[in-house]
């Protein structure tokens, strides 16, 4: 009789015990997809309206992106088993929010993402492809990252100087955070920087109409020019590949999680591609933020930690529906705010780029070179600085390998007589 109490005891108890070893994975991947969507919701934005998005489409690339990186997340969770989550490029939006309107307009710039995300599938299946983007520099690579992000990187101390009262509680609040609760810092001064908005809205009375909230898809058909391919195109491949994919994998390998590298490629690429004519720029395996789904925070049993991967893809098209509401009311935001939250969102990968540009001495001086060109914001032909920054930085430095290998080496000397005492 005992013995059969507690064997109902345990039956009773069992589906209670697995909703919260459930619960550990989902609440995890719920907050991965908060904090990846919130931290550079801003960044986002900037990059397609940089790139000639009126507030319609900017507001259909939201939503597309959203959703392709929410079902790439999904898919390759569920079919793989690994919580392994897809993001939107980051980086490849703050490139486009220092690139400019390319020759072409907004046409030119879905030519390009549809040539990146083509890019990217290829990668995929043409392994040369990725050694070939792997043979650049690091040092290159992340001075003409950090010089992209320079520029908005410096935009909250102007919002500050220019509007104090809005976008002084904006960076306060992420100070503090900074402080205590690091992970929450940027999207606690988005938060802050919404009810600024909020206010002003009620304050002028220049609410956005219900009309505005509901999500819409605005299909673009493609152009191809040339500047847009060598000036959006390319960098975009290679600022995704080289601050995200490569990094993302090795974030899973280090967690334990083999990143199945063609079927990732194949599956966020053709999400890209897919997503581009409805103004999605790119998406990619997410680096800083896999660790929040993939991690100890998804729970102790690492067979179920999938399950949080597939949470943050739910949480990550749910965010993507209710977004068009929010661009709507964040593109009716006083001046500076908007760019402040983006500034401090980039502060992060701006810190980890200028280091990695900074780190071999040898490349010092041709990684600095990099960095200026791609901050200077310069168009030659057409074409953005991030192109002719990394233009610039690799030739200079192969003309600094190869007059260090061409330098005669200094005959040993041999060692003095010892002198008697």
């Amino acid at each position: 009789m005992a013995s059969d109490r507690i064997a109902d005891s345990a039956a009773c108890a069992a589906p209670g015990d697995e909703r919260g070893r459930l619960g550990v994975p989902i609440g995890a991947g719920v907050i991965c997809a908060l904090v990846g969507f919130t931290s550079s919701f801003a960044v986002v934005l900037a990059g397609l309206r940089g790139v000639g998005a009126d507030p319609t489409q900017a507001a259909s690339g939201l939503l597309a992106v959203s959703v392709a990186m929410g079902s790439a997340t999904v898919l390759l969770s569920w079919r793989y088993r690994m919580p392994i989550t897809s993001a939107w490029s980051t980086p490849g939006a703050a490139l486009l929010a220092t690139t400019g309107a390319a020759a072409g307009g907004w046409p030119a710039a879905i030519g390009a993402f549809l040539a990146s995300g083509a890019l990217l599938v290829l990668t995929g299946w043409w392994p040369r492809l990725a050694e070939l983007v792997q043979r650049i520099p690091a040092s290159i690579a992340q001075a003409m990252l950090a010089g992209v992000l320079l520029p908005l990187c410096v935009e909250p101390l102007r919002g500050l100087a220019d509007n104090p009262a809005a976008v002084g509680p904006v960076l306060a609040v992420w100070v503090i955070l900074l402080k205590l609760r690091p992970r929450w810092a940027v999207p606690g001064a988005f938060l802050v920087a919404l009810a600024v908005i909020v206010a002003d809205l009620l304050r002028t009375g220049s609410a956005p109409s219900p009309g505005q909230f509901v999500p819409v898809l605005t299909l673009s058909a493609p152009s191809w020019t040339l500047g847009a391919l060598t000036g959006i195109a390319v960098p975009l491949y290679l600022v995704t590949m080289a601050a995200q994919n490569v990094p993302g994998v090795a974030v899973m390998s280090g967690l334990g999680y083999p990143v199945p590298w063609r079927p990732a490629m194949t599956v966020t690429g053709a999400g890209s591609v897919l997503a581009a004519p409805f103004g999605a720029h790119a998406i990619n395996l997410a680096a800083i933020s896999a660790a929040l789904a993939a991690g100890p925070d998804a729970g102790p049993d690492r067979s179920r930690r999938w399950i949080a991967g597939l949470a943050a893809g739910i949480a990550y098209v749910l965010l993507g529906v209710t977004s068009t509401g929010l661009v709507a009311v964040v593109l009716a935001a006083p001046p500076g705010v908007v760019q402040a939250v983006a500034g401090v969102a980039l502060l992060g990968v701006f810190a980890s780029a200028s280091a990695g540009a900074m780190s071999d001495a040898d490349d010092r001086l041709p990684a600095a070179v990099t960095f200026a060109v791609a901050a200077s914001g310069i168009a030659v032909l057409g074409v953005g600085s991030a192109f002719w920054a990394l233009v610039a930085g690799v030739a200079l430095r192969a003309l600094v390998v190869s007059e260090r290998r061409s330098e005669p080496r200094a005959e040993p000397r041999s060692p003095a007589p010892a002198r008697s005492e």
